[in-house]
């Protein structure tokens, strides 16, 4: 059985995306070693990368034609990829799978074939939706030190608390913190 890891950079006020969307400018504040080195280690674990649609088409549109990224655009232009989505009619994007359908159900498919794990980057609303049927099996965040004020929510309103257990938190040289969370059980 396939893991599904959640990645996904937020300020300390909860945000994963500024006002705007794609507003991703406090980004830099928390790219670094450390970063860069868990980045490269997640593109070599990975065996897909899952997206909601939003996420899926900002980055469809900003990784092949990535210029000073190095082996990273290498690696998100070369690795399986798969958008859920019922109202895109494509999935252009090299080596992409466009998946219609009930998300959940779709995603618990791909959970239970063999292989290395799924990565989710973004895709808040995707994520939002497997939260309460337990299908995220960690969290990996990166706390940027800002405080945006406003903008989009990492983690929507849910119907139920979700129990975290933390299983490693350290420091940025910048002033980041990454933190790796898995679902209490």
């Amino acid at each position: 059985m396939r893991r599904l890891i959640a990645w996904n950079v937020m300020t300390l006020d909860g945000y994963f995306e500024g006002p705007e969307p794609w507003s991703l400018d406090f980004h830099s504040l928390i790219f670094g070693p450390e970063v860069q080195a868990l980045s490269d280690a997640q593109l070599r674990d990975a065996g897909l990368l899952l997206f909601g649609r939003r996420t899926f088409t900002g980055m469809a549109g900003y990784w092949p034609t990535a210029e000073d990224e190095g082996d990273t655009a290498r690696q998100m232009n070369s690795l399986p990829k798969a958008v859920i989505s019922n109202t895109l009619e494509r999935a252009d994007w090299n080596n992409s799978t466009l998946l219609k359908g009930d998300g959940v159900e779709l995603v618990r498919g791909l959970k239970a074939e063999a292989g290395r794990s799924i990565y989710v980057f973004g895709s808040a609303e995707l994520l939002g939706s497997l939260l309460p049927h337990g299908l995220v099996d960690e969290y990996r965040l990166c706390i940027a030190p800002v405080l945006l004020g406003r903008g989009n929510p990492l983690f929507k309103t849910a119907d139920a608390r979700i129990g975290l257990e933390l299983r490693e938190a350290r420091g940025c040289s910048n002033g980041g913190v990454l933190l790796t969370y898995a679902p209490r059980t």
